[in-house]
């Protein structure tokens, strides 16, 4: 995972509260003016997910990989 330190925020319990931004569709379906599916199809196309806590060893951020045990104290000094 990468993320710059500012976007840690330690007063959300888990990542179910993050509202995911849904990028428009075209960026999946079509290339340019070429359609590469067919009509009729449906897409789910988020910026980007949420990834388990206990999945995640470290964090790769603008001061290294960071550890999620670490993180707190990466934070304050970056502040």
């Amino acid at each position: 995972m990468a993320a710059p330190l500012s976007t840690v925020d330690f007063n959300l319990p888990d990542g179910s509260g993050i509202p995911i931004e849904e990028r428009d569709p075209i960026e999946v379906y079509q290339i340019g003016e070429t359609r590469i599916c067919p009509i009729g199809v449906e897409f789910y196309n988020p910026a980007f997910d949420v990834t388990p806590a206990d999945l995640i060893t470290a964090i790769i951020t603008e001061r290294g990989a960071v550890r999620p045990e670490e993180l707190q104290q990466q934070v304050k000094l970056a502040v």
